[in-house]
């Protein structure tokens, strides 16, 4: 009998990684998951469990943790690693940086400490487009580093790629991949998992979709005066489900590969927020009123990706449209309107 190999992910009960938690098992591995369920519920994983009927192994805990890392690698055969854990509001990074320096790039220098002492060295990082900052050329590709990024999230995740790109010029056995989102929308078809902010959502498709249900008055829109072709802010939606088989993929090929490798996950496509919006109102049947307001603080105009890297070297790419990722929005928020809180 071949022994399944074991994943560790680290905030594996969040959005994306309850995702590739259900992918990974449904692919035949084992998984291990950390999460200290700060902005996640554990209810996510026992989803998952009844989906797959195979549930992963669950550890409460932090990822700035070094004792309770170092006892999890020494009672667990660990293969690899995916590392979500860490914060991701642009907005409130610009707000509370400090925040996003501990839990985002100090949490990702404890947890390779902690690999590297048990000698786990195969990684995959969920880093973000928002590492191009406000310079590169649309589509983006994985080469363009033209401007610092504009906001402490995106600083957290650009420092992180580089202490990777230093711990693997230290030790040839890192075999590291480095993701870069564009922006992770919908849900499983199933509508039993889901994105489930707490508080105010600060991504555009949960506000949206709680104002449609009547949860908010209106959404707003962050400007109309960019340099696009209705004044909306333009990015790269791309499917979660998509997202989540886009780690699968990279897992399979860093069995073959060493060093850092860096690959965006995204569509190819940009959207502005006014089209996102009319897209829900017409997969859905309903009506959104918004309202435009000023810009904020750390937000780019235009942002989509040139994912052929990917398509390329892991023979991934996106395959769900936009209004399957409207429809399954909202089958997520007229399922569980209150989230995980039910």
């Amino acid at each position: 009998m071949i022994e399944r190999k074991v994943v560790l992910i680290t905030g594996g009960a969040g959005y994306i990684g309850s995702h590739t938690t259900l992918v990974l098992l449904r692919a035949g591995y084992k998984v291990l998951v950390l999460d200290n369920l700060s902005n996640s519920s554990y209810l996510s994983l026992k989803r998952v469990s009844k989906m797959t009927g195979t549930a992963p192994s669950f550890v409460h805990g932090d990822v700035r943790d070094r004792r309770l890392l170092d006892n999890l690698f020494r009672l667990n055969k660990v293969d690899s690693v995916i590392h979500f854990a860490g914060l991701k509001a642009v907005g409130e990074s610009v707000n509370d940086p400090l925040s996003y320096y501990s839990n985002n790039t100090a949490g990702t220098v404890t947890l390779c400490q902690a690999m590297a002492a048990a000698g786990v060295c195969s990684l995959i990082f969920s880093s973000s487009a928002t590492v191009y900052g406000n310079g590169a050329t649309v589509p983006i590709n994985e080469e363009q580093m033209a401007d610092y990024p504009t906001n402490p999230y995106g600083r957290s995740k650009r420092m992180i790629e580089q202490i990777l790109f230093d711990l693997a010029r230290s030790n040839d056995k890192w075999s590291i991949g480095v993701l870069r989102y564009f922006n992770p929308v919908g849900a499983h078809e199933s509508g039993l998992i889901g994105e489930d902010p707490l508080g105010v959502p600060n991504n555009l498709l949960p506000y949206l979709a709680q104002v449609a249900l009547g949860k908010m008055p209106e959404l707003p829109i962050f400007g109309d005066d960019y340099e696009t072709h209705d004044g909306t802010g333009v990015r790269d939606y791309i499917h979660v489900m998509d997202l989540a088989e886009g780690h699968l993929s990279a897992l399979t090929a860093l069995e073959t590969r060493s060093g850092v490798n860096i690959w965006n996950l995204g569509t190819g496509k940009g959207y502005s927020v006014l089209e996102v919006v009319q897209a829900f109102e017409a997969a859905n049947g309903c009506n959104v009123p918004y309202r435009i307001v000023g810009r904020r603080p750390g937000d780019i105009a235009v942002c989509y990706a040139d994912p052929s890297k990917a398509a390329r070297e892991l023979g991934w790419h996106a395959k769900l449209d936009l209004t399957t990722m409207m429809r399954d929005t909202w089958r997520w928020q007229t399922l569980n309107p209150n989230g995980y809180r039910d």
